[in-house]
């Protein structure tokens, strides 16, 4: 968790989201050195079906120092909680001290039944589980005792670097209320000012107010573009960002916002009117932006160009 940057505009860190379609280390580390060579403060890397995103992040890690770096997000199923902790604190000891957040979720329901075949409707359980043991094991103790419903952690790791960060994809109240008790807070996706407003900071903080926790980070993972083609943007990015909102959560996320179709919640504009929307993104409890940076190559330049001196 490295310190904010100095953007007194909108008093928020702005990261770079890695993208899914990297295929091979080196491309996570050329990706990871360019966002550090704009100057950007943080690198977010996807897990997906492709490479193991903690041990990417490993060798960037050693590669380039000097960007925090971070999982949005690693899903629980399949991740014994040990191990995983074990990955997070060897990354931890790689990066140095202040660099790496461990970001967590349960996934959706094809993924966790599909590949995994665990039940998604106990998930909320499971994570339950999964993040007590995290909290114990990353923490000062690097201990967990836990017998639960759906698995047993009775450990104490010798490892006895930094605590890397910790957050947790959660959209509804219970998601929240776990990574308000157990979390350092969270990171979300296809979620829009109203509804970070109005629901996902106030149940977060209260939840770690509630646990005697600071207060909680807020990563908001968005796509932006700016670009004077506003309407040519919109119909390029909008089957894309539809096609992710037929996903259960995320689809409640967009009908919670009030928007028309899911691309309304993107981030398109000139440079003026994306620096307004970021501004009520941070007026509504956002700590981070987590750029999707889209658009065609002249739009993703002119995007990260402006991203990289709002952050400087």
């Amino acid at each position: 968790m490295m310190a904010d940057s100095d953007d007194g505009e909108a008093g928020v860190r702005i990261s770079i989201y890695g993208g899914s379609d990297a295929m091979t280390v080196d491309e996570v580390v050329a990706r990871v050195r360019a966002a550090a060579d704009e100057g950007f403060p943080g690198f977010w890397l996807p897990q997906t079906a492709g490479l193991d995103a903690l041990t990417a992040l490993a060798v960037a890690a050693r590669e380039v120092t000097t960007i925090g770096l971070g999982t949005a997000v690693v899903p629980i199923q399949g991740r014994h909680p040990i191990p995983l902790a074990q990955q997070a604190l060897t990354l931890a000891d790689v990066a140095g001290e202040g660099r790496v957040t461990l970001g967590v979720g349960v996934t959706h329901k094809p993924v966790s039944e599909g590949w995994y075949g665990i039940p998604y409707k106990s998930v909320v359980g499971l994570c339950d589980e999964e993040l007590r043991a995290l909290d114990g094991l990353l923490g000062p103790s690097r201990r967990a005792d836990v017998d639960g419903d759906h698995l047993s952690a009775h450990i104490e790791l010798p490892i006895k670097i930094a605590r890397p960060g910790l957050v947790v994809a959660a959209l509804g109240p219970k998601m929240l209320d776990l990574a308000g008790r157990y979390a350092d807070g969270t990171v979300t996706w296809m979620t829009g000012v109203a509804t970070l407003r109005n629901d996902v900071v106030p149940r977060l903080r209260a939840a770690s107010a509630a646990a005697s926790r600071p207060e909680p980070r807020v990563i908001v993972g968005i796509p932006v573009c700016v670009t004077s083609d506003v309407a040519g943007a919109r119909e390029r990015l909008g089957p894309g960002m539809a096609g992710t909102a037929r996903m259960a959560s995320y689809a409640r996320m967009v009908a919670a916002e009030g928007v028309a179709e899911p691309v309304d919640i993107a981030l398109i504009g000139d440079e003026a009117t994306v620096a307004q929307h970021i501004d009520a993104l941070a007026d509504a409890g956002m700590t981070e932006l987590l750029a999707n940076v889209l658009g065609d190559p002249d739009e993703r330049a002119r995007t990260r160009a402006f991203l990289a001196a709002r952050s400087s």
